[in-house]
């Protein structure tokens, strides 16, 4: 019987007002951040590219050293440690296996390397081939594993060292679509059952809402928003979120008044609407609306009168693109219900596909 690796070592990350600047200032990578990131919880850091979310998870490891802020793993101070000397474990995009050793050497390299006893070795890196559910390929060599079984083993090795803190820095992104949900439920379950801290960079949004107990969007070296997967879906703050996380359709509106409940009163268009207010102030905005949300057959709510000028079957549903007096949207909708044709003239129940009221940016 294999030894299960152990439990409860999971450790907090506390960003305190982080700034690292390259090319002696010329360039800011992350700008003044701060945020925590709590024992026992996978949060991911999600943005387009540059926006500072790969180099925030290599100030964690140490692989960069912040130029200001303070960093702290646990109760400990590392701002300044190096990265050898932090409990920290990274698993990388390109898997970095050694391809001279088997999977078993793979999985033991950092147990050696840290001088673990040789008679422990052996059951702890079994142990972590057991965790990805790659008992039977310890003499099998990296070449003759498949893209996902490379990635479980790096995964495995990272495991074994049973770290503060388990880092992820694109890790499915060389997979394709079918294999990065299978790993990426394989992650998290693991993360689950061991109650690892885990911080997980990337830049896909339905891999973040898939893994993630809380949520950090960057854009432009600073952090837009940090929530929950349904706080960021149902209520982004401003039309950059909205539109990162998942799709968005984005109308011009005019909040024109706000009431002491909180309600707003907005303008679309010839429309309209009531809207919770969101602590936005009198001003343009606009009606964030998913793209499965839309409700065509407009009645007795205030609707969007709307031309289908592209309707495409992709089997499961179908796509829709529609021209309104607000600018083109695009709509999903179920085949169940029937289709609509192109050139067809519908309206859009507008309270009814739920718009979500936002500034034009944070």
């Amino acid at each position: 019987m294999i030894a299960p690796l152990g439990k409860g070592k999971a450790s907090s990350v506390v960003f305190d007002g982080v700034t690292k600047t390259f090319g002696r200032g010329a360039v800011t990578a992350v700008d003044n951040v701060s945020f925590t990131v709590n024992a026992g919880e996978l949060v991911t850091f999600l943005g387009p590219s540059g926006c500072g979310k790969t180099t925030t998870l290599r100030m964690i490891a140490g692989l960069e050293m912040a130029t200001s802020g303070r960093i702290l793993i646990g109760e400990r101070d590392v701002t300044k440690v190096p990265a050898t000397d932090r409990d920290v474990s990274m698993v990388f995009q390109s898997y970095a296996l050694f391809p001279h050793m088997n999977v078993i050497e793979n999985v033991a390299y950092g147990l050696r390397m840290s001088s673990t006893p040789k008679s422990e070795l052996k059951e702890r890196a079994e142990a972590g081939l057991e965790l990805v559910g790659l008992s039977d390929y310890g003499p099998r060599l990296p070449s003759e594993l498949s893209g996902g079984q490379q990635q479980r083993v790096a995964v495995a090795r990272a495991l074994v060292l049973e770290p503060e803190v388990l880092l992820f820095d694109e890790p499915l992104s060389n997979l394709d679509a079918k294999l990065r949900r299978k790993v990426r439920e394989e992650i998290r379950d693991i993360q689950l059952s061991l109650g690892l801290t885990v911080v997980y960079v990337t830049h896909d949004q339905e891999e973040a809402l898939a893994v993630s107990d809380r949520i950090v969007v960057m854009k432009n070296a600073s952090i837009a928003q940090i929530g929950t997967p349904h706080e960021l879906y149902d209520l982004p703050t401003d039309a950059f979120v909205a539109d990162f996380i998942g799709e968005a359709n984005l109308l011009p509106c005019e909040v024109q008044s706000v009431s002491a409940d909180g309600t707003a009163q907005v303008k679309a268009g010839s429309m309209s609407l009531s809207l919770e207010g969101r602590d936005l102030e009198p001003g343009p905005a606009f009606l964030a609306i998913r793209p499965r949300r839309i409700r065509f057959d407009g009645g007795a709510n205030p609707s969007l009168a709307s031309k289908v000028t592209k309707a495409t079957y992709v089997g499961s549903h179908m796509e829709y693109h529609l021209e309104t007096e607000l600018g083109e949207l695009f709509a999903i909708a179920d085949t169940v219900g029937g289709r609509v044709a192109e050139g067809e003239e519908i309206q859009i129940d507008v309270a009814e596909s739920r718009p979500i009221l936002v500034r034009k940016q944070g």
